[in-house]
């Protein structure tokens, strides 16, 4: 399990998949509202001038020197719904996400969003 203050500090860091292919720079992480553990990460991808933001899970991640490494092929991390650098997620295209990576998505009890920013 990654910690939440540990993972903190791996922002800008790269991100890359199972097979060492960097996908993009880790730049923020959404924890899971009901247990509050992180769920999420946001990868800025693309070119210099044409940067966005991808949200990746972090089942089965790990931390390497230097680098996040997801369980996630490149391929489909890329062609995950995307938000602009300034974007937040809203809350109807939160389940989208999880339906791109064949993930169970679960409002709270009250309605909340299933994922944070922290």
């Amino acid at each position: 399990m990654i910690e939440v203050g540990d993972i903190r500090e791996w922002r800008t860091h790269d991100v890359v998949d199972a097979d060492g292919n960097k996908i993009g720079t880790l730049e923020a992480i959404y924890v899971d509202t009901t247990t509050d553990e992180p769920a999420m990460a946001t990868v800025q991808i693309g070119m210099p001038t044409q940067h966005r933001l991808v949200f990746v899970p972090l089942n089965d991640a790990t931390v390497g020197p230097g680098y996040l490494k997801v369980a996630y092929d490149r391929a489909l991390v890329r062609d995950c719904p995307a938000l602009g650098m300034d974007d937040i997620l809203p809350a109807e295209d939160e389940e989208a996400v999880f339906q791109h990576y064949s993930l169970t998505y679960q409002k709270g009890a009250g309605g909340e969003r299933q994922l944070a920013r922290r």
